[in-house]
């Protein structure tokens, strides 16, 4: 994974997602220990930053909470065209594969739970999307995470290929 220079979340307009809340339990001597694991997704669609977390606590709020702080320290940039991705992608997490493509402009987001969540906050209106594999949400968030980050926009392949742009 490429090196993402540390964003700042206070300068943004952060909007979060509650993806999925799971009721856990810890059997001890004395009975069941009950607790709430909270996957959350947080956002600024304006500028294409996204971010997740999870939070684990005795209630739900509070699990929320620490899901949000969680998520507002992993923050990453996204390279995105005018409304949609730039090309073809592929996410890998343990068995949990995401496949994003980009779709023309009045398509929509056409995606699933744990991905949808993610598009709507990262900014992106008209994509198509795919999740192959595990249905867990946390892997299936982590592999979209991994399709996202493998994104680059023209200029940096130009560069790479040595090329100008408009040679693409």
């Amino acid at each position: 994974m490429a090196f993402q220079k540390k964003i700042d979340a206070n300068k943004l307009n952060l909007k979060d997602q509650v993806v999925a809340i799971n009721r856990v339990t810890k059997v001890v001597k004395g009975g069941k220990n009950m607790s709430f694991a909270a996957l959350v997704v947080l956002g600024d669609a304006e500028q294409g930053i996204v971010g997740y977390g999870s939070g684990k606590a005795k209630e739900v709020p509070q699990a929320i909470r620490k899901g949000i702080e969680s998520a507002k320290k992993n923050l990453f940039k996204i390279n995105l065209t005018a409304t949609t991705i730039p090309h073809q992608v592929l996410g890998h997490y343990g068995s949990g594969q995401v496949l994003l493509k980009p779709a023309p402009e009045g398509t929509g987001v056409i995606a699933g739970g744990a991905v949808r969540a993610v598009m709507t906050s990262a900014g992106v209106q008209n994509v198509l999307t795919k999740s192959l594999g595990s249905a867990n949400p946390h892997n299936v968030i982590k592999a979209t995470f991994d399709a996202l980050i493998q994104l680059r926009d023209k200029a940096e392949v130009a560069a790479l290929r040595g090329k100008t742009v408009e040679e693409l």
